[in-house]
């Protein structure tokens, strides 16, 4: 019997986040669901949405439901290395070097159009992610122990980006898809701005702290203890080996995909309130988790097929645990 989710911390907190961040994002209750997981899996994820869909307003809505510092990056053709992780500057007045700490010193980071940037400089984010630490001049410098990125990409617009390659794109936990609103959820959205709403000021639209930084410590204790069963655990694996089969995919899933699918489903079941992991939970996130771990054929891209329905199709064909 599944517990109840009030005897759950993990689970009350995610609903006390997204009540809060519903004051002011509308809709997109699964987009927030699934930013949850990646934090408290102590992942990362891609965005993926066409501009205004309030990809912004929901990370830094999240950082301050969290009480986590927020910093927000533009990736462009010419920013530098040194821009995210930061640099040495010599002070004259001292005649010594001091560290000019950049934008990844923080807890949640915003790294806007990350395919905007050269590879150089997605290279410098992308370890900072796998390691949690920068290295500067020889030096390595520890990040926020809660550091986590939310890349955002434009779907549609190709012009003068650089496309993450495949081992990069696998670095991400979750590619998170931001879809449009409903007619009816615009038509709130449109209410809300007519009475006054303004999406640069939570602290007016009432999104206030409900949880801390030892919330997210026992939360994350919480998921580490969430039981899976072996069956559930050879669901994963029949999954993402499953991929490596598709007729319509050059490259397949890796174990590293099998391993954040496990993470990341057990983080879903405890959201949920549950102490325990079900094929649903595997079934719901594994989407997210695996459509930019695979790369298409060039026949089944030319048919106008996505990596989204083809996990779709391949979670169709293994059977279910019972």
């Amino acid at each position: 019997m599944q517990a109840p989710l009030q005897d759950k911390i993990t689970g009350r907190l995610a609903s006390e986040i997204i009540e809060m961040l519903s004051k002011a994002v509308v809709g997109q209750r699964v987009v927030i669901e699934q930013m949850l997981v990646t934090l408290l899996a102590r992942g990362h994820a891609l965005l993926e949405g066409v501009p205004g869909t309030a990809k912004t307003l929901l990370v830094r809505g999240l950082a301050r439901c969290l009480g986590m510092d927020f910093k927000r990056v533009q990736l462009t053709p010419d920013l530098m290395p040194s821009d995210i992780i930061g640099t040495n500057v010599f002070d004259l007045a001292s005649s010594t070097f001091t560290l000019r700490k950049g934008p990844v010193f923080t807890g949640l980071l915003l790294a806007d159009e990350i395919n905007r940037a050269p590879a150089k400089t997605q290279s410098a984010l992308l370890e900072a992610m796998q390691e949690r630490q920068v290295t500067i001049d020889g030096v390595s410098y520890p990040l926020d122990r809660d550091f986590t990125v939310f890349a955002t990409q434009n779907p549609i617009e190709y012009e003068g980006t650089y496309p993450l390659p495949e081992a990069q794109l696998d670095r991400f936990m979750l590619k998170i898809t931001v879809e449009y609103l409903s007619e009816e959820e615009e038509r709130e959205l449109l209410r809300r701005y007519n009475l006054g709403f303004d999406a640069m000021d939570l602290e007016k639209a009432g999104i206030t702290q409900v949880a801390s930084r030892d919330d997210l410590a026992r939360c994350r204790r919480e998921i580490q203890s969430v039981n899976v069963e072996e069956k559930v655990l050879n669901f994963i694996a029949q999954i993402t080996r499953s991929t490596r089969q598709s007729p319509s995919l050059v490259v397949g899933c890796s174990p590293r995909a099998s391993v954040m699918l496990l993470q990341a489903a057990k983080a879903l079941a405890a959201l949920r309130g549950r102490d325990y992991m079900t094929p649903d939970d595997v079934k719901d996130i594994a989407v997210p988790v695996l459509q930019h771990r695979v790369v298409l054929r060039p026949e089944a891209d030319i048919e106008g097929m996505t990596a989204a329905e083809v996990i779709t199709a391949t979670l169709g064909t293994i059977p279910v645990p019972r």
